[in-house]
């Protein structure tokens, strides 16, 4: 799991950030977007300044889903001051989901993010915000998960009866800091060889049993990795890694933050034509965004 104060400290040297700043309050607090207790959602209103609509960051907290909460997410005083608006969400966790009898137990993580999304999106309106320019942000398997938001398919329904569910799952771009880029056992091993993770998401007890059940897993397992769902018509992306990747080499320091998930995916962004950057270790010397909060800033319009 991702341990949140190197990231927050990096988040606000790379945005100019003051790391002691007040954090503001939502202007609607645990607004529910489901009925169980963790469904709910935190929403904060910049105000645009020709008084119109605003964009939107969509935030997903990291915590290996498991853990974590919607507090204080990434850039909300940048945003809030830059007039972009913020949704911060929390969501059921894989013992939520297992308790509930769900399989995979990471489907409800996940399913909760996309409904989230569609919540927010239906109140549009109401809160003033675009729902054309929305764009995704995390850390950790909150990276992941942004990342799944936007390689998939549109989840929109146009023939349910909740006018909720009429609304899209698409993302303008994605912001992700360490995110894991894969769950197949297979794909994972062989680019972060000491790694064992993603065994948890499928409800397993072991990565040796993940490897054992994997042909059986594989439907989810393409449903699930952004790598799997990478195609053309994707959103453009920023990664960021706090190490520098090397690939099949152990042992990764930190192997499920490994900088290796970010080189892995990078050959299938450009094959496929995605736009996207990655930043190793703080090297900005290749980066059009060395300030993370440009690329939001610019792929939102404002």
């Amino acid at each position: 799991m991702v341990s949140p104060l190197p990231i927050v400290a990096t988040l606000c040297l790379l945005a100019g950030a003051t790391a002691f700043a007040q954090t503001p309050a939502p202007t609607h607090a645990n607004v529910p977007y489901g009925k169980h207790a963790k469904q709910v959602l935190d929403f904060y209103q910049a105000k645009a300044a020709d008084g119109g609509a605003t964009p939107l960051l969509f935030f997903v907290h990291g915590g290996g889903w498991m853990t974590g909460d919607k507090a204080n997410p990434d850039f909300l005083k940048q945003c809030l001051d830059d007039g972009i608006s913020v949704a911060s969400i929390n969501y059921r966790f894989i013992p939520d989901a297992q308790a509930q009898g769900i399989t995979p137990p990471v489907k409800a993580c996940l399913d909760d993010c996309a409904r989230a999304l569609q919540f927010v999106r239906s109140k549009a309106a109401e809160w003033h915000f675009d729902k054309k320019r929305v764009g995704g942000c995390g850390g950790s398997a909150g990276g992941f998960t942004v990342l799944w938001l936007g390689f998939s398919p549109d989840m929109a329904d146009a023939k349910s009866a909740d006018p909720i569910a009429h609304e899209s799952t698409r993302l303008s771009c994605v912001l992700a800091f360490v995110p894991q880029t894969s769950l197949d056992p297979k794909q994972m091993l062989a680019w972060i060889p000491n790694l064992q993770y993603g065994n948890h998401a499928f409800g397993l007890g072991s990565m040796q049993e993940f490897l054992e059940k994997r042909d059986s897993l594989m439907p989810w397992i393409e449903r699930f990795s952004p790598y799997a769902l990478a195609s053309v018509d994707d959103p453009p992306v920023l990664l960021f890694y706090d190490s520098a990747p090397d690939l099949g080499k152990p042992p990764a320091k930190d192997p499920v933050h490994s900088g290796n998930f970010g080189a892995g995916i990078a050959d299938k962004l450009k094959a496929v034509g995605i736009e996207h950057e990655i930043n190793y270790n703080n090297d900005y010397g290749h980066m059009k965004y060395p300030n993370l909060f440009s690329f939001l800033k610019e792929k939102l319009g404002r």
